[in-house]
């Protein structure tokens, strides 16, 4: 079990230290040699646990990925009203905290790797399908609590992901901080229409 923890333990040291790198090089210019002269290592030992670049770089995909899921923390707190849940993912999915979950640069060298990677291409499906199907989960618990009156859950959680997937695209090229917010706050009240909510402050008192 103390193997298998330290094993495990030791793949996350290097995945971070990779995305570090490639965050600063870019993914194509980083190599195992120089994740290994970051962590002041031999290079034999990256590849000890990792065989090759492609193996370690399925694993900084899964990291950037995993990192998505947070933004899902509060809807899991017992202690949250649905109403306060909904608004708070919403606040966070169009908020800078889902934005500083990852690189842009390396999200999107990442995610190119789909158009000729199959292996690529199931990880980022089977991560949009899991986000969709969470917010989905949670627009149908507030519809059968009557708080929310949406007609089909499924497809306005899948409008607002695709709201989002294009605001951040277009965002990444923001001129500057104010343009971003601007933006993203028109994106989410938009967001918040196509949920049937005109003011989230009094949608979380109901």
């Amino acid at each position: 079990m103390g193997r298998k923890s330290l094993k495990e333990t030791r793949r996350q040291e290097i995945i971070k230290v990779f995305y570090k790198v490639a965050k600063k090089e870019g993914l194509e210019n980083t190599s195992i040699a120089k994740i290994a002269k970051v962590m002041d290592i031999n290079p034999s030992l990256i590849i000890h646990y990792f065989q090759t670049k492609e193996e370690l770089t399925y694993a900084l995909i899964d990291y950037i990925l995993d990192k998505y899921l947070l933004i899902y923390k509060v809807s899991r707190d017992s202690d949250v009203a649905l109403p306060e849940a909904l608004v708070a993912i919403i606040d966070n999915l169009f908020s800078k905290k889902w934005n500083n979950l990852f690189d842009d640069g390396l999200f999107y060298s990442c995610y190119a790797l789909a158009f000729r990677d199959k292996k690529v291409k199931l990880m980022y499906k089977a991560l949009t399908d899991s986000l969709r199907e969470r917010l989905t989960l949670l627009i149908q618990r507030c519809k059968q609590e009557k708080v929310l009156r949406v007609a089909d859950p499924r497809r306005t959680a899948d409008l607002i992901f695709a709201l989002i997937d294009g605001a951040y695209f277009y965002l990444s090229l923001a001129a500057n901080k104010e343009e971003f917010n601007l933006k993203i706050a028109e994106y989410k009240e938009e967001a918040f229409r196509l949920l049937g909510i005109s003011d989230p402050v009094l949608f979380m008192q109901r």
